[in-house]
């Protein structure tokens, strides 16, 4: 047995793992002056245990714990600051992934580094991500909408990844894999597998032949642009208001026997989409200022357009026959911008001209010309054609007419193809002027019929050599797309609902798809947090009965642009009290539909139909030195004075003033439904049996 004294603490303890021997009876402490042994010292022994046996005083552990409290704030002060080092380290790592050229190896990094270890794998598997099929790019709204979030919440989630987005804004293909992590899901963007077979082969040196560049016309509203290209081509056309209203492909063929081609894009700031749309599928751009102004918003946006293209500028500065135009000033404001010309020691190429008189426009195609020489522009003619689609419009005649850009290959009559969601055989071709043609090249803009649908403006086209492929690809596309759209549907009707119930609901038609997707854009940037534009159908063509009913249905307003409404619309409209407004000047859609947003609408004037007649013959009359159409009024009074619109197939095609009106041989002022008249429309004699003549005046209302 070992004694251990309370005031020494020295244990003793044997080192083999033997128990402890012992040779005596058990001792104890003696201690002098103590009432009780239990008060004075502690007698420790584990008799069952191997080792040494311990005896002492009692020892207050205690005072070597440690402070509780500070423990706490140091690992509070220090879990802080590593999610404040995690958010700006993600922030530094979101921007490193975005502008990088190498997207997908970038991406790939980002997926890699977010995977959790090896050994939880199994943990991960057994709660698999959601996966959201997307066809094409969506906004923030849609895709909050497919996940089941609010679009505050998916903003807040963008900004902690450091990308600024609005709730209208489209997300980029990069950014959409990363938002979508955040909240569980994957991103599958269905149809990739169509887009393998739509995309182009590389074609052996051998088979490449020169073509004719492509040359984009851009600038601001009423800069010139059409003036310049209607001196090329020697022709004349007038745009509502002054400015273009979908783009336009010309092919021109020059003395020296060369060809350019023209894309002539609207500088009006909702085609936006438009303009960079022209930059894609164009070699060469001219931008077109007009040397009397300055330079404009629009302009520069077309400038940053082609920069990031990758496409080469060259700067027409226009109406210098006027005494006010200062060439000079344009070139100092694009200097300011990073814009010297080779005048002032800089790499752009510069022209002055003038579209009225054709003053330096020989020169300026001279050096259009040297620009394409220096590109080196090649494709391959001899194979099944593929391009892209300008734009696409109904003809009530003959069906859809869509024109094209062939890129490469020959299209012919006959041709099976493909053009975004439809398909069809070529029944006809058309040039830029109507003349049917047989075949075209690469670099040439044609009109086709023979699809069975209008694609979109910039979908891609493609030639199959049998209709069973095409029929295929464009059921799969359409199928893809329908589930699609009902997925956004079905999300946006139960949970999109404005919060202070302030929401417009627009039903639009126009007559080119590309105008109708640029209003669609403008009018879905108008939205603000109080008031939500919606834009629930849109369409190309005249505004028919189904529109009216679907406007009754969602309690929407019908909006046209450059088309009439049908008989029968009208009538179930008038019943069903649907608002319709009929628009032949973009600006004019968008002012308004601002002003309602505002609350600050408050038309003076409102258009209202008057009466309607149908041209049933047609009288040329010498002496009156014009056309007198003979007509039959079918709907309301046909009056003079009065405002007049000529429709042709369902299209606005001038407005004008009623010049005359006759009854028999006498000089009226107005004839009545079911009754026939002559009538003249002032300074316009190209008129058509079949079409109808609108009268309208302007209704004054009161103010709101």
């Amino acid at each position: 047995m070992v004694h251990i004294k309370s005031d020494s603490l020295i244990p003793v303890s044997k080192t083999d793992g033997s128990k402890s021997k012992t040779d005596g009876s058990k001792s104890k402490s003696k201690t002098d002056g103590s009432k009780s042994k239990t008060d004075i010292s502690i007698k420790t022994q584990y008799k069952k245990l191997p080792g040494p046996v311990f005896t002492g005083d009692q020892i207050d552990l205690s005072q070597f714990e440690k402070n509780k409290s500070d423990k706490k704030k140091q690992r509070t002060l220090r879990s802080g600051i590593e999610n404040v080092r995690q958010r700006v380290e993600k922030i530094k790592e979101t921007f490193s992934k975005v502008p990088v050229k190498n997207k997908k190896s970038t991406l790939l990094k980002y997926r890699k580094k977010k995977q959790p270890p090896k050994e939880d794998n199994k943990t991960l598997d057994s709660k698999p991500k959601k996966v959201l099929q997307i066809v094409e790019f969506i906004t923030v709204n849609e895709l909050a909408s497919l996940m089941n979030v609010s679009s505050t919440q998916l903003i807040t989630t963008c900004m902690s990844l450091g990308v600024m987005v609005t709730m209208n804004q489209r997300l980029d293909a990069e950014i959409l894999p990363l938002v979508a992590d955040e909240f569980g899901y994957s991103i599958d963007f269905v149809g990739e597998d169509i887009d393998k077979v739509m995309k182009e082969e590389e074609d052996p040196k051998e088979s490449l032949h020169s073509r004719a560049p492509i040359i984009t016309v851009m600038g601001h509203v009423d800069h010139g642009k059409t003036s310049f290209l209607d001196y090329v081509r020697n022709t004349k056309s007038c745009e509502s208001g002054g400015i273009t209203q979908h783009i336009g492909a010309y092919s021109v063929e020059l003395k020296n026997g060369r060809c350019l081609t023209f894309l002539d894009t609207p500088g009006h700031e909702a085609f936006t989409s438009m303009r960079a749309r022209g930059t894609k599928i164009t070699d060469i751009v001219i931008i077109v200022i007009a040397s009397d102004e300055e330079v404009m918003p629009q302009t520069k946006e077309a400038i940053n357009h082609a920069k990031v293209a990758g496409v080469p500028l060259i700067f027409a500065l226009n109406k210098i026959d006027k005494p006010t135009a200062n060439p000079d000033k344009i070139r100092e404001q694009l200097a300011n911008i990073n814009i010297l010309v080779e005048e002032w020691g800089g790499q752009y190429q510069s022209q002055e001209i003038s579209a009225k008189t054709g003053e330096g426009i020989e020169q300026l195609l001279d050096k259009v010309w040297l620009e394409a020489e220096l590109l080196g522009l090649k494709a391959n003619p001899n194979k099944m054609a593929s391009g892209t689609i300008i734009e696409s419009t109904l003809d009530k005649g003959r069906g859809y007419m869509t024109t094209i850009l062939v890129q490469s290959g020959t299209i012919k009559l006959g041709d099976y193809i493909l053009a975004g969601i439809f398909h069809g055989k070529v029944k006809a071709l058309f040039d830029e002027r109507g003349n049917s043609i047989k075949n075209a090249g690469p670099s040439k803009p044609v009109s086709i019929l023979g699809l069975n649908g209008g694609p979109t403006a910039g979908d891609k086209f493609k030639v199959f050599s049998n209709d069973k492929e095409a029929k295929q690809l464009a059921l799969k596309k359409q199928q893809l797309q329908r589930e699609h759209n009902l997925r956004i549907h079905k999300h946006v009707t139960l949970t999109n609902v404005n919060v202070a119930g302030k929401e417009i609901k627009i039903i639009l038609k126009g007559d080119v798809d590309g105008s109708v997707e640029a209003i669609m854009n403008a009018l879905k940037n108008l939205s603000k947090k109080e008031v939500l534009v919606n834009i629930i159908h849109k369409g190309v063509g005249q505004i028919t009965e189904s529109d009216v009913l679907l406007a009754s249905a969602s309690h929407s307003i019908i909006i046209g642009f450059n088309v009439r409404t049908t008989p029968n619309a009208r009538k179930i409209a008038e019943r069903e009290q649907i608002e319709i407004r009929t628009y032949s000047i973009i600006y004019d859609v968008i002012r308004e539909i601002s002003n309602v947003i505002e609350g600050m609408y408050s038309p003076k004037l409102q258009e209202q139909i008057c009466g309607t007649a149908e041209i049933r013959n047609i009288f040329n009359i010498p002496k009156i030195v014009g056309t007198v159409a003979g007509c039959m009024v079918i709907n309301g009074k046909i009056f003079r004075p009065a405002k007049i619109k000529l429709i042709r197939d369902g299209i606005v095609i001038f407005h004008g003033e009623l010049a005359s009106l006759k009854r028999f041989k006498e000089d009226v002022k107005e004839v009545s439904k079911g009754y026939e008249c002559g009538l003249q429309i002032k300074n316009y004699n190209a008129l058509k049996i079949g079409d109808y003549i609108e009268v309208y005046e302007d209704k004054s209302l009161p103010k709101k």
